[in-house]
């Protein structure tokens, strides 16, 4: 049995990556099916060698952490690639995914490209003043390519963001030898088409290694659920130093009097952006019951 890292999963295959050149075509075993378990990309798995270059997935290792949609394991950060230009990214998306990613344990960095267009000054402020790690960046120009390598050498980063922001531009501009399709965004719609149809890993020159995942629309409601709903409030990184200090237990921090959230907002020491995107995620999940945490 060897050791190994799955690198593509495509119609049912995974391509399993030994260490140097070598990468395996493996199926699963059935068991996992009857399990109820899906072998992901960045999974460490155990293989058994077939020959000529082929293989079963017979166990899969420990993982740190684990995405539903898109289906990954093991990232260390997620990079959110967001834009001031078109198409201008909505600040709620960011939100959705920084929270999930905040719930497995995964770093997030935000990443506004297209910056030789619009420096996206109301984006950097918001973040920024977040606690999160912001990186401006052009893949048209090359401008801040060499901070965004070392910001991301020696980790396993996914890259998301929404369709047309620029993330297969941001590879090849990273490392050529990609050479990944890039979709054009509409004028019209100001939006562009998504070009990444599976979540694929790439190992980088400069030591990284990154995800390529389709974009925003993936985080969808597979990751909504009752553990998000009950640990919203301390995935928003802003609020921690207030949620100790509200004057009811339970505080939704909502609208009750005596929030020291609220207050804190009124003070500007969080963004009104951030607590209104908490404000729809509260309602989006505020549905949500107990009981259906079997159901899943």
């Amino acid at each position: 049995m060897s050791e190994g890292r799955i690198q593509k999963a495509l119609s049912g295959f995974y391509y399993v990556d030994m260490g140097g050149s070598e990468v395996l075509t493996c199926r699963a075993r059935g068991k996992f099916r009857k399990e109820g378990i899906s072998p992901l990309v960045g999974d460490q798995v155990e293989v058994r060698e077939l020959g000529n270059g082929e293989g079963f997935v017979e166990k899969i290792l420990p993982r740190r952490n684990a995405f539903t949609r898109p289906a990954v394991a093991n990232i260390d950060q997620l990079v959110v690639i967001a834009s001031g230009a078109i198409p201008r990214t909505d600040p709620f998306l960011i939100d959705r995914v920084a929270a999930i990613a905040a719930l497995k344990n995964c770093e997030v960095m935000v990443l506004l490209n297209k910056c030789d267009l619009d420096p996206a000054e109301d984006l950097y402020e918001i973040y920024h003043a977040a606690g999160f790690q912001v990186l401006r960046v052009s893949a048209e120009t090359g401008e801040g390519m060499e901070a965004l390598r070392s910001l991301i050498a020696g980790k396993l980063s996914a890259f998301t963001g929404n369709s047309g922001v620029g993330k297969s531009s941001i590879l090849n501009a990273l490392d050529p030898e990609f050479r990944l399709p890039v979709g054009e965004v509409s004028g019209a719609l100001g939006r562009g088409r998504h070009t990444t149809r599976h979540v694929e890993l790439y190992r980088l020159s400069c030591g990284a290694e990154v995800m390529d995942s389709p974009g925003f629309s993936s985080f969808e409601t597979e990751e909504l659920d009752l553990e998000l709903k009950r640990h919203l409030p301390e995935l928003f990184r802003e609020f921690a130093p207030y949620l100790d200090q509200c004057r009811f237990v339970g505080c939704s921090h909502t609208k009750e009097k005596g929030c020291a959230v609220l207050e804190a907002l009124k003070r500007g020491e969080i963004q009104r952006s951030r607590h209104n995107s908490y404000l729809r995620l509260h309602e989006e999940l505020k549905s949500l019951k107990d009981w259906q945490e079997n159901k899943k």
